[in-house]
């Protein structure tokens, strides 16, 4: 496996796995796995080179940041953690985003323990709190720098003037948006001030949510508690035309000899480097070996007419990714246009 330098902080470089491991696919989402189940998952991935995992207080109620604790119980010394804070689930369901500074040190502390280690090696901010200096919540992160408890900072679904304010704080050594074939709007703004500012870019979802990994063939695939029905791309209408957009995209991948996913990851590999900017892309899998397959990428060089053909399909891409776009940050670009 390929090692990058994602981007410098205050604690100099963060040197990370090419691809990292998203956490969340482990507990809940899209249905979770049994915790030792899923601790082999880990393992495995680990055993393949994947050695930046990605983790939220907020998966399964900190269960996923307890299971990350269990890998580095062994592994300590081969794993680069992350993690994030700042989403709050009420009792009622409804999810709101919290950044005052003493709730930032709060979640620090938390996370540490469910953990079980000294220090996080990257702690993101995972959403804006509009309602909270964006000042105060960086300030209240950069003194858990200065007490030992994180080495890096990073930020979850910011507009690039929030990125530019925070970085003044700060230094933010990545930002962490949705971005795939399927999920582009980062590209007009936000990864532009990554690449100026020397910040990295982690992609979540960087497979669709599993659709460019051919997870998903029809509705029928989707379970009644399926997260996928919270977004757009995955309304009947959407899905119909986007499954069309996938078999363009499979047909592609199979003449080059490579699976779906691994040429998905293959273009943001590619998209980062047009761009001027580290991209380290997070996928997650159950499956442990869908996540060697992932890792294949990072060894795929695809030519400039794929990039192209994918920028192509990716123009035709069917809804958008959240419907409510205030919580992400191409419903805050917009709205600031």
């Amino acid at each position: 496996m390929e090692h990058v330098t994602l981007g410098t902080g205050a604690a100099g470089p963060l040197t990370v796995s090419a691809l990292g491991f998203g956490g969340m696919a482990l507990t809940s989402a899209y249905g979770g796995l049994a915790s030792d189940e899923a601790l082999a998952v880990l393992n495995a991935a680990v055993d393949d080179g994947i050695t930046f995992i990605d983790t939220a207080n907020v998966y399964g109620d900190g269960t996923n940041e307890e299971l990350v604790g269990r890998l580095l119980a062994d592994r300590r010394d081969e794993v680069t953690v992350a993690t994030k804070f700042g989403i709050v689930h009420g009792a009622d369901g409804t999810r709101h985003a919290r950044g005052d500074a003493d709730y930032v040190r709060r979640c620090a502390e938390e996370s540490l323990q469910r953990l079980g280690t000294e220090t996080i090696d990257l702690f993101y901010l995972h959403r804006r709190d509009l309602s909270v200096p964006l000042s105060e919540t960086v300030g209240a992160m950069a003194s858990l720098v200065t007490d030992g408890l994180v080495r890096h900072l990073g930020l979850c679904e910011v507009t690039a003037e929030e990125l530019r304010e925070a970085h003044e704080v700060h230094p933010i050594t990545a930002v962490q948006s949705e971005w795939s074939v399927f999920s582009r709007d980062v590209e007009r703004a936000v990864v532009p001030a990554c690449a100026q500012l020397g910040v990295g870019f982690v992609p979540f979802s960087p497979l669709g949510r599993g659709f460019l990994a051919g997870s998903v063939r029809s509705a029928a695939d989707l379970g009644p508690d399926d997260a996928r029905h919270g977004f757009p791309r995955f309304d009947d209408a959407n899905l119909k035309a986007n499954l069309a957009l996938l078999a363009e995209i499979e047909a592609s991948a199979h003449e080059t000899g490579i699976t779906l996913a691994e040429m998905s990851l293959a273009w943001l590999y590619a998209k980062g480097e047009e761009a001027g900017v580290t991209d380290v892309p997070i996928p997650g899998s159950r499956h442990p070996e869908r996540n060697r397959q992932n890792a294949a990428a990072v060894d795929i060089s695809l030519s400039a007419e794929q990039v192209a053909e994918l920028d192509g399909a990716a123009a035709r891409v069917s809804g958008g990714r959240s419907r409510d776009r205030s919580w992400v940050s191409e419903g805050r670009e917009d709205a600031d246009a």
